[in-house]
């Protein structure tokens, strides 16, 4: 995939009641496509991420006794 950055070019002056209104607006646009899509991005995500290491794989402490 290629990421680019998404850039704003001389974008238009908002009120800080309109800048907040957009934002707002936004993030429920975001939830709702989350939320019709959410199989389908699990499903990419879990295919297409690296494995996590074990970060305790060699691990050969003791533990503590009280």
């Amino acid at each position: 995939m290629n990421l680019r950055s998404l850039m704003l070019v001389d974008p238009p002056c908002l009120s800080e009641q309109a800048a907040t209104e957009m934002l707002d607006f936004l993030y429920e646009l975001i939830n709702a496509f989350e939320n019709q899509y959410r199989d389908q991005l699990q499903r990419h995500y879990q295919t297409h991420q690296p494995p996590q290491p074990d970060l305790f794989e060699n691990f050969d402490d003791q533990s503590p006794t009280f």
